[in-house]
């Protein structure tokens, strides 16, 4: 495995390499969307094919394309069930941790998160990385715990999934509808990761 080529290629597609850990005698990496995919997925057949799951799809379509070239197999958080551990293995990337709502941070992409498949490459190592730690570690106000107007993610409980879809399905809902979801917008990393506002909108209507 070419690390380097991998990263490049995988540009090319708008997607870049989050993170890799060694699971048995395989390294497994995640391969989540960088700020570009948006514009690229938007151009392609599956977005504008009218079928169910477009950006599934395109992922499927795209990762596979990255398998062939590095000798990977590839594997989707969406295939299920029995779905595959894709937050313990992100975890195990030492790039992923827990934030102060329950949800995922990543350290370049903060809360915009959006794993879309791991390559898995039978026999390999992992190449050595230097050691990261959690960028809520030196967050000092955490705006992500109180810019729920709804509370569903704060810093004394886990994300309240019902809470949070009542809101989104209100009229008062339509700020996090229409641009993304407000915690995850303020979380300082996040602001340095710009999402497309109709990138936020598609991933929500997903979500509800």
């Amino acid at each position: 495995m070419n690390w380097p080529d991998l990263e490049d290629e995988a540009q090319t597609f708008g997607l870049f390499v989050m993170g890799a850990l060694q699971d048995g005698e395989d390294t497994v990496i995640l391969i989540g969307a960088d700020v570009g995919m948006w514009q690229i997925f938007k151009a392609s057949v599956e977005f504008s094919d009218g079928q169910a799951h477009p950006l599934d799809r395109w992922s499927k379509r795209v990762l596979a394309a990255l398998a062939q070239s590095s000798g990977a197999t590839c594997q989707f958080p969406s295939d299920g069930p029995p779905y595959l551990p894709f937050i313990a293995w992100a975890k195990d990337t030492g790039r992923f941790w827990q934030s102060p709502t329950g949800m995922l941070i990543h350290d370049t992409a903060g809360l915009m998160i959006s794993i879309r498949g791991a390559l898995r490459i039978a026999n390999t190592s992992l190449p050595q990385t230097t050691k990261r730690s959690s960028p809520c570690d030196t967050c000092i106000t955490k705006p992500c715990t109180t810019a729920c107007p709804v509370d569903a993610l704060n810093a004394h409980s886990f994300y309240d999934v019902p809470t949070c879809k009542t809101h989104l399905n209100a009229p008062e809902g339509a700020n996090c509808m229409d641009a993304g979801c407000l915690a995850r917008r303020a979380c300082p990393v996040s602001q340095s990761y710009a999402r497309d506002p109709e990138q936020s909108a598609f991933h929500m209507r997903a979500f509800v």
